[in-house]
């Protein structure tokens, strides 16, 4: 749907990769690499972004790397398109919301990099009836049109969870009493 709006599928993709996670960095190489498009495209959309305020860059060594800037007055809003367009709010919605006993939920994998993919994969923090939630997830799988996959913790083994082992580590989706909205103004605050 989003393509109806934005006619650069480069530009999508950039949005995709800084928007939803505002930790991602990247630098015109890799993008290159991972986009598998020409440097000039991606180079011009940077440079938009950056012109806009969009984007901020620094440079580390002989490369300029770029990030998100979260000071932008339209972050929060581009941050909720991007959720939308892969379908995570119907996710939260009737997923999560609907399960009850969910203290936390993070996104991993390909869309915590800021790639976009088919497959959602979601760590689970609570108490979960299993049979209910793999209902409730065929229901979303249909709406959304990609898989969801999840890991499910229960509350006692969330201290043991090796962070560290996920690359990059996973970005916090929803919180139970709307914790994640204070950890997400810590995180800017800390910038």
């Amino acid at each position: 749907m989003i393509e109806t709006l934005i006619s650069s599928k480069t530009r999508i993709k950039l949005l995709l990769k800084f928007f939803l996670n505002s930790n991602t960095t990247a630098y015109l190489r890799s993008l290159e690499s991972e986009f598998g498009e020409s440097t000039n495209g991606i180079r011009l959309e940077l440079n938009r972004f950056e012109k806009a305020g969009m984007l901020t860059s620094s440079s580390e060594g002989n490369k300029k790397v770029f990030r998100a800037n979260r000071d932008h007055p339209l972050f929060d809003e581009i941050h909720n398109i991007m959720l939308k367009h892969i379908g995570l709010d119907k996710v939260v919605e009737n997923v999560v919301e609907r399960l009850g006993n969910v203290l936390q939920v993070y996104l991993a994998g390909s869309f915590s990099r800021g790639v976009d993919s088919q497959v959602i994969d979601l760590i689970i923090i609570g108490d979960i009836d299993i049979g209910y939630l793999v209902s409730l997830i065929q229901k979303v799988e249909k709406r959304i049109h990609r898989k969801v996959r999840y890991l499910i913790y229960e509350p006692s083994e969330f201290s043991q969870i090796d962070w560290n082992s996920f690359h990059p580590k996973p970005l916090l989706l929803w919180s139970h009493n709307d914790i994640a909205i204070d950890v997400a103004k810590r995180e800017k605050t800390k910038s």
